[in-house]
């Protein structure tokens, strides 16, 4: 997996090259390929597919290009790298200029593109930000790099925390972390978008345009047999392109059915038994929410792979938790990821170089249970009140819960609360899950309430618009952000099926009665897969979700470590948590736990300031006066 690097401005090739050395020298890597020009320098970890230089173009790539077939090299070239997706990256841009290259790929990528002739530098990445990609910009200088903890290497660069971001990671759900999707955890470094490409002339002026914009807003109006077939064949097609990149590859594999639909279609491609890792825990009761080894079972029982579960146990979340900010350069969103963390150690030390897994899949067909409120909004502005009431009984019948309560008045509330009835397709952010812990943050830190959440409207359809932010600026960022930190730093390349571009136009146009239907959700995927998945999979409506007994975790052997470091000095003079009310909740927390209460305990806010606390701790690190 290749990591870039660069910098434009008024810059000799020697201080450039320097710069570059050191910036990729930062996150553990060095560089396997540069070049420079009077005013730009560019390198690569990868120098066969990563990097491509024929003297008038340059590019640096992180990612790979599944279309090759639609991009070839350059005409006659014998450059080192000509075959390389980098190089028909210049070739398609020598060609058709860079936003009808973008237009045609079918990748996870970010890359920079370099035309000396023109001295313009420019950056770009994919639709839905698989791949990452940095910037900071001052007095004329562009530097850009994968990864944010490369840009402190520069003089201007200092790890200074964003005090908005460092608070909604603080108290916020998850959700709301990527919402600024300009910003990242630094005050002083940029994010570029997903699907937005970034300009730099010879002057140093940097303009932005976003390439990718929301696909058409129309319904299909075929059958849902007929869709079934359409979108299994445009499954198998984004499999196999990718299964063609793949080096030994391996599978992540749940319960359910986005994880399960990539390993059976990449069997049923392939016509051999694969390898499917899954992180599996203790079977004890207080556990076994969490531990779907029975539900795998049933896939596993069809003979298309070999099952390795990776067991976890009482993990030491702390060591573990500071090993991880500092591969993340920030802190980790939720404890799925450090799982994730201990499974991609085991799937390299057996071999496998490529993990392919299901993200991506409960964006496209209404996996989560919120989708059910949005999809009621739909019902009720079509005026299909009669089908909204049966939806909702549906709903409560199967999803009831002693905590989550599923009923019709909390249908209505849900609906008020997340949709905009004066507008189709606007939704409104969930300011419940944005205040639940606003008393635990220090209202001189930053003031909460003025923060207004961006939520983009691109459809007519409330769900589909959920649907499109959840992708763009909610729960997918910080999971494929993550995911990317995990693989990278054990050598291993990570690929989602789901994410292929036409696979997420054609849910889009996939109406809502096809996605959810009598409180299931998933209803196209489960009519594609018929005769490919086992029935028990494919039909299954209970959802656990990747998740990991952390609240378990937190009241046994970690409880005595969450109450020092709340407790401390140090925690309290950083000025963001209000102390008292932090240890008020973690003893809440400890006592739900440990009485099995039917209530929501505080797990997730837990795993918040354990790892903001490690994350400060690892950047005062950084903090060193450049020679």
């Amino acid at each position: 997996m290749a990591r870039i690097a660069g910098i434009c401005g008024a810059i000799s090739a020697t201080e450039a090259a320097g710069y570059l050395d050191s910036m990729l020298r930062l996150v553990g890597r060095q560089p396997a390929a540069s070049a420079t020009s009077t005013n730009a320098a560019l390198a690569s970890t990868e120098a066969s597919c990563g990097f491509y230089d024929n003297g008038r173009l340059c590019v640096a790539l992180d990612g790979q290009i599944y279309n090759q077939a639609e991009f070839p090299p350059p005409h006659g070239s014998a450059d080192a790298g000509a075959d390389g997706d980098a190089a028909r990256i210049a070739a398609s841009f020598d060609r058709h200029g860079l936003t009808t290259t973008l237009e045609r790929l079918n990748g996870d990528f970010a890359f920079a593109l370099h035309d000396r002739q023109d001295r313009v530098t420019w950056l770009a990445r994919d639709r839905f930000g698989i791949k990452p990609l940095y910037w900071s910009e001052l007095g004329g200088h562009l530097a850009f790099a994968s990864r944010s903890r490369s840009l402190f290497a520069l003089p201007w660069v200092q790890p200074e925390p964003r005090r908005e971001w460092v608070a909604l990671f603080a108290v916020a759900n998850y959700r709301f972390f990527d919402n600024a999707v300009e910003h990242s955890p630094y005050q002083g470094v940029r994010q570029l978008p997903a699907g937005r490409l970034l300009r730099c002339d010879p002057t140093g002026q940097i303009t932005q345009e976003r390439w990718y914009q929301p696909p058409r807003d129309d319904d299909l109006d075929d059958d849902l047999d007929t869709l079934a077939e359409r979108y299994c064949a445009l499954l198998e097609d984004a499999v196999r392109l990718r299964l063609a990149r793949a080096d030994r590859p391996a599978f992540t594999l749940s319960g359910g059915m986005d994880s399960s639909s990539v390993l059976t279609t990449a069997h049923h491609l392939i016509g051999r038994k694969l390898t499917a890792f899954s992180t599996v825990y203790s079977e004890d009761d207080a556990l076994s929410d969490y531990n779907e080894a029975a539900e795998i079972q049933d896939v596993i029982d069809t003979g298309i792979a070999d099952w390795i579960p990776v067991r976890i146990e009482k993990p030491d979340i702390f060591t573990a938790v500071a090993e991880l900010v500092a591969l993340h350069d920030e802190p980790v969103a939720t404890v799925t990821w450090m799982t994730h963390h201990l499974l991609c150690r085991e799937v390299v030390d057996r071999g496998f170089r490529t993990l392919l897994g299901g993200l991506g899949g409960d964006e496209q067909h209404a996996g989560e249970y919120d989708y059910f409120f949005y999809h009621f909004a739909d019902l009720e502005r079509a005026g299909k009140i009669q089908t909204r009431d049966h939806e909702v009984g549906e709903w409560a019948r199967h999803h009831n819960h002693p905590i989550w309560v599923k009923d019709a008045a909390a249908a209505t509330r849900g609906v008020a609360l997340l949709t905009d009835p004066t507008r189709a397709g606007r939704n409104r952010a969930n300011l419940t899950a944005l205040h639940r812990y606003r008393d635990a943050l220090e209202p001189d830190y930053f003031d909460l309430d003025g923060f207004e959440p961006v939520v983009e409207a691109p459809f007519r359809s409330h769900l589909k618009s959920h649907s499109w932010n959840e992708l763009m600026r909610a729960t997918m960022p910080c999971c494929l952000r993550a995911s990317d930190r995990n693989t990278e730093a054990h050598g291993l390349t990570d690929i989602f099926p789901f994410f292929d571009h036409r696979l997420l136009e054609f849910s889009w146009r996939v109406p809502g009665h096809f996605k959810i239907h009598d409180g299931i959700t998933k209803r196209l995927l489960r009519r594609a897969m018929q005769g490919r998945l086992p029935d028990a999979t494919r039909n299954r409506i209970k959802k656990t979700g990747w998740n990991a007994p952390a609240h378990i975790w937190f009241s046994g052997a970690e409880r005595d470590r969450v109450l020092d470091l709340v407790r401390s000095r140090s925690f309290g003079e950083r000025g963001i948590y209000r102390a008292d009310e932090v240890e008020r909740l973690a003893e809440e927390h400890f006592r739900i736990v440990d009485e099995g209460r039917a209530e929501e305990n505080h797990m997730m806010l837990l795993w918040q300031v354990v790892n903001l606390e490690l994350w400060l701790r690892d950047i005062e690190s950084l903090k060193v006066p450049h020679a």
